[in-house]
């Protein structure tokens, strides 16, 4: 029997219009799991919600976080395969969000194993806010609005993550990448019409974490689930790409196929059904 490693995006994926995974969904893979799939997630999430998010579902490979920045072990807790934005591009970084007009949320990992979330404007715009109250309450996460983090190695940055409208994203990403060597994203956010930037590590991918993961497990073959822009390279490294129905039209056309959305515990029945059959 192939070892198939099934890897799903959550945000307009895995999780349903209510930003849960639906009480099916996770019975099914639950139930998976306990017969042995390999089942994990690939998201641009910290463990601070995705522990919560997945805390009924039971998966039995480690979690792809922070567009692969890192993974999180649901069993320990603990993170495993940290990258570390290099301490060299902190200040060319930090030059560009300024002259861009735009202030990041820059998150560090502490050897705690909890993320410290800066933010140098005490004045958050009205998204700011919104997604900063929606996580004060988490244990694995702690905001420190109207601060930097203090260099020293126990704020090691492993993630810059802003939001704004299309062409202040876009200019501040064409910049980042003109100036730094650091992995910089940019896409429309699921939930709304603001535009997300993330900077990374150099390298930093949810294809590169899969393509490792792959190779540390053995696995014969990958299938990949996913609705946004930033899960097309981990498509094009799958050997099964899907994309559900609500995924953008640029991600229903590189997929090898298209399932129901993201309401209907599509995921989930496409990993059962190819569970039984690959």
């Amino acid at each position: 029997m192939s070892r198939v490693l099934f890897v799903s995006d959550m945000d307009g994926t895995l999780l349903n219009s209510d930003v849960r995974v639906s009480p099916i969904t996770s019975q099914i893979i639950t139930e998976l799991s306990r017969q042995g799939a390999l089942i994990t997630v690939a998201t641009a999430r910290t463990p601070g919600t995705v522990a919560g998010l997945l805390k009924d579902t039971l998966i039995n490979v480690p979690a792809i976080v922070m567009t692969g920045a890192a993974l999180w072990h649901t069993d320990t807790n603990t993170y495993s395969d940290v990258r570390f934005i290099p301490s060299d591009q902190y200040a060319v970084i930090d030059d560009i969000y300024a002259r861009a007009g735009v202030s990041p949320f820059i998150y560090t990992l502490s050897d705690d194993h909890i993320l410290h979330v800066y933010h140098n404007e005490s004045e958050l715009s009205a998204p700011e806010k919104d997604f900063v109250d929606e996580r004060r309450h988490l244990a694995l996460k702690k905001f420190h609005i109207g601060q930097m983090p203090v260099a020293t190695t126990d704020t090691r940055r492993v993630l810059q993550f802003a939001m704004g409208t299309e062409k202040a994203v876009r200019d501040t990403a064409d910049a980042l990448r003109e100036a730094t060597y650091c992995q910089v994203s940019f896409y429309r956010d699921t939930y709304s019409d603001m535009w997300i930037l993330e900077v990374f590590a150099p390298g930093v991918s949810k294809a590169a974490a899969v393509t490792a993961m792959r190779q540390r497990l053995g696995i014969d073959k990958t299938v990949v689930y996913g609705d946004n822009l930033n899960d097309l390279p981990m498509m094009a490294v799958a050997d099964v790409a899907i994309a559900v129905d609500n995924a953008l039209p640029q991600v229903r056309q590189a997929a090898d196929v298209v399932i129901g959305s993201h309401d209907t515990d599509a995921v989930a029945r496409s990993m059962e059904h190819l569970f039984a059959t690959l």
